[in-house]
């Protein structure tokens, strides 16, 4: 009886051997399978920018102009990201090759500074062929718009007029650039508010002495004491705004006529230690 006992027993130990052995090969197995057949993320493909558009910048860009080489490959590059990320439109015009590399300058010159910087409320830009209006008609009168960030529907849109944004490069000696313009509103909207405090880019300790320095030019302006855009006085957004593109389009005259304007906004454009 005991021989019984202990032949089944041992043919039962060998048998739950077997199984045990049959469930680990079929586990490890199924672990091959399944690496071999996981889909793997495909490599990113870098591209760089055309050579042509290269040529645009320098004819164009006088920000790109003054970089070092490296600047200038940095710049290329990230002009090439956002060109790859961003739709642009025409609507009733056609979007050339020196408008994208316009756009694409636009874009990159404000934040410049900042390594990694991504435009996460924009989608699409559209391109007017003229100016517009405010419910973006393209005819008749009070067509006064010349770039528009969008709300609402809108959302993650923006519009700028194809005449403006050329003649935002095209003009050397003037202090306006709407396309920079509106994409220093659209740092600005980054924060959830275009209030004109640009909190993702302004440390806390600068924002009251930056409100100040505001208040001060926007009264400068009303009392027609400034060169600054008399549009900059409309808002404390539209006077971070203008200011921007006094700023990025005529540093040196900025710097001598503004001095502690231009040296706030070097802190909030990342010239110096913005978030420290």
């Amino acid at each position: 009886m005991y021989s019984h006992y202990f032949f089944g027993a041992s043919l039962f130990l060998h048998m739950t051997n077997v199984v045990l052995l049959a469930l680990l090969f079929l586990g490890i197995l199924m672990v091959l399978v399944a690496l071999v057949l996981k889909p793997r993320k495909k490599a990113r493909i870098f591209i760089p920018l055309p050579d042509a558009f290269k040529k645009i910048l320098h004819e164009n860009v006088a920000f790109y102009r003054h970089l070092d080489e490296n600047g200038k490959t940095n710049f290329e590059n990230r002009v090439q990201h956002f060109l790859s990320a961003t739709r642009i439109t025409g609507i009733r015009t056609k979007v050339e090759d020196i408008d994208r590399v316009l756009i694409g300058a636009s874009a990159i010159i404000p934040i410049y500074a900042f390594d990694g910087w991504e435009y996460v409320n924009l989608k699409e830009v559209l391109l007017y062929p003229e100016t517009f209006g405010e419910n973006f008609q393209t005819e008749g009168g009070d067509r006064v718009v010349m770039g528009m960030v969008g709300s609402g529907a809108m959302q993650q849109v923006m519009i700028l007029s194809q005449h403006a944004l050329r003649q935002g490069f095209s003009n050397k000696t003037d202090k306006n650039n709407t396309a920079i313009h509106e994409f220093v509103h659209l740092v600005d909207k980054t924060d959830g508010d275009v209030d004109g405090v640009p909190e993702v880019l302004l440390a806390n300790r600068y924002v009251l002495p930056w409100l100040d320095m505001v208040h001060k030019n926007i009264k400068d302006i009303i009392r027609d004491r400034s060169d600054i855009n008399p549009y900059g006085a409309t808002s404390q957004a539209e006077f971070l705004a203008v200011a921007a593109e006094y700023f990025f389009e005529r540093p040196d005259l900025l710097k001598m006529k503004h001095p502690e304007l231009y040296a706030m906004l070097e802190i909030i454009f990342g010239k110096k230690n913005s978030t420290e």
